[in-house]
């Protein structure tokens, strides 16, 4: 325990940094375990696990060979701040200057890197905070072959790097540097205070990655996650080193979130319907959604804005979810045809998928990226199976799922990427504060499985047909299950 910054508790901390209820409970959980077991490398794990068990009985084992502990925070809560308020109190509180954070995939990474690195973002996981006499140095990519690690300017470094940068044998990680002596592998292993920050948690439970990451013998690992579940054949498992959980029907019922509805038509069996003939239906309904959605937040800003304080206007876009690249085509045709309300949208679609290559899948990624942008013409991204985590955007208002998979989770996950608030805060207009799910041809399921109990979705507040789509559309919004002690069941 260090003294030279006494003012610097988790408190305080939680106050400058502007954390949310979750936010605070994490930080403060951290403080009690660390602080009741003495981190040191080859400690004995078991006895640790017995007395972070003893705090927290959902922990039942660390899953690692290393103190590995989850927080569970729900999509749009603020993961990435939560990092920010990690490294500030092990820092100031512990002298732990070392932290590795890892990414599951390119997309997190540069947000990642982005995030923890300009100051003058924003989204600066470090803003408010005034305890680094230099900014903390952010080494990502190549950094360590170009100079000793200790010529770097601050005295506290986080390492921030894509899994697949160290999890295969040949990664230049893995390879003798001329400045260190050893390999940079080598020398992240021997420092005596590493902590392994992993983000998305759940990508790391393959035998690969997980090696790799045992191999790093860190003093501690904080993993965050919004699904900790790990797939072991047809069952999700979830994880044994939780130790707190803050769920998305939480978040919804605190107001950090908007909330979602489910959209669907009335008196119609959907069963009569070809898949084409029931695409097209869920697009043409998915539209009148976004054009709602357009025509309301063009509303709210004009009619909430003064002049020392304008409101600006939130330009929104429909996500369509197809089940393959040859679904994605016919999609694509299709918005851009006459037939969809006569070709308004041709020129304001984009496709992304994991097969476009080159100058397309460039412009495109570009395209995707600064979809909040207001001259950004995209109004619909049509994609397969790319987008369900680490894109953060906040105008998201409208999903269209097309025979996609039904289970909890994905749907879980396709809706989370349309919660977060464009003001950062709820409005109180309930179109502002909403995102639409077409549920069609699950909608059904959707209402049956929320009989059971262990559904995240609840059906309630039925709005009359006639408020939105006269005659046509009925949409049910969809509040998850308040039960906060109730631990999501596999199935």
């Amino acid at each position: 325990m260090r003294s030279d910054f006494p003012l610097y508790t988790t408190d305080y901390i939680s106050g400058v940094m502007s954390l949310r209820k979750p936010q605070k409970e994490s930080l403060k959980i951290l403080e009690e375990i660390v602080n009741s077991v003495q981190l040191r490398k080859g400690m004995n794990l078991n006895a640790a696990l017995g007395a972070v068990h003893a705090m927290y009985p959902i922990c039942s084992d660390f899953e690692r060979e290393f103190l590995s502990l989850t927080f569970a925070l729900a999509t749009g809560v603020g993961k990435t701040r939560l990092m920010g308020a990690f490294i500030a109190y092990l820092y100031t509180q512990h002298n732990i200057r070392n932290f590795f954070v890892v990414a599951p995939n390119t997309t997190i990474y540069e947000k990642l890197k982005k995030d923890l690195s300009d100051n003058n973002s924003p989204k600066y996981v470090f803003k408010g905070l005034g305890c680094f006499s230099a900014l903390p140095q952010i080494i990502t990519d190549d950094d360590y072959r170009e100079k000793p690690i200790s010529l770097f300017e601050s005295d506290i470094h986080i390492f921030v790097y894509n899994i697949d940068k160290f999890n295969k044998e040949g990664a230049n990680m893995r390879r003798v540097n001329e400045f260190i002596g050893s390999s940079f592998y080598q020398y992240l292993s021997s420092l005596p205070d590493l902590v392994l920050i992993m983000d998305e948690s759940h990508h790391y439970r393959a035998e690969k990655g997980a090696q790799a990451l045992n191999e790093l013998h860190p003093l501690l690992g904080l993993e965050l996650t919004a699904t900790p579940l790990v797939t072991k054949g047809a069952k999700q498992v979830p994880f044994k080193n939780v130790v707190y959980e803050y769920p998305l029907s939480k978040a919804i019922e605190d107001g950090y979130t908007r909330t979602p509805f489910a959209v669907t038509r009335s008196d119609i069996d959907f069963y009569n319907f070809g898949d084409e003939a029931l695409d097209k239906l869920m697009l043409t309904d998915g539209i009148t959604c976004h054009e709602n959605a357009k025509r309301k937040l063009e509303l709210y800003a004009a009619n909430s804005s003064t002049p020392d304080k304008p409101v600006r206007v939130v330009k929104p876009f429909m996500l369509v979810v197809c089940k393959d690249t040859a679904h994605a085509a016919w999609v694509e045709d299709y918005i851009r045809s006459d037939e969809f309300r006569d070709g308004a949208y041709r020129n304001k679609t984009i496709v992304v998928h994991s097969k476009q290559k080159g100058a397309e899948s460039e412009a495109n990624t570009r395209l995707l990226l600064d979809v909040e942008g207001p001259e950004n013409p995209v109004e619909i991204v049509i994609h397969v199976n790319m987008l369900k985590e680490g894109w953060d955007v906040n105008n998201l208002y409208t999903i269209v799922p097309l025979r996609t998979a039904a289970s909890k989770i994905l749907r879980e996950q396709m809706v989370g990427r349309g919660l977060r608030l464009p003001y950062g805060e709820r409005t109180g207009d309930r179109d502002v504060d909403a995102v639409m799910l077409t549920a069609h041809d699950k909608f059904a399921d959707i209402l049956a499985e929320a009989q059971k109990g262990d559904s995240i979705f609840k059906a309630g507040n039925i709005i009359k047909a006639e408020e939105f789509v006269p005659e046509q559309v009925t949409h049910t919004q969809l509040a998850l299950d308040l039960d906060p002690n109730k631990a999501l069941e596999t199935a």
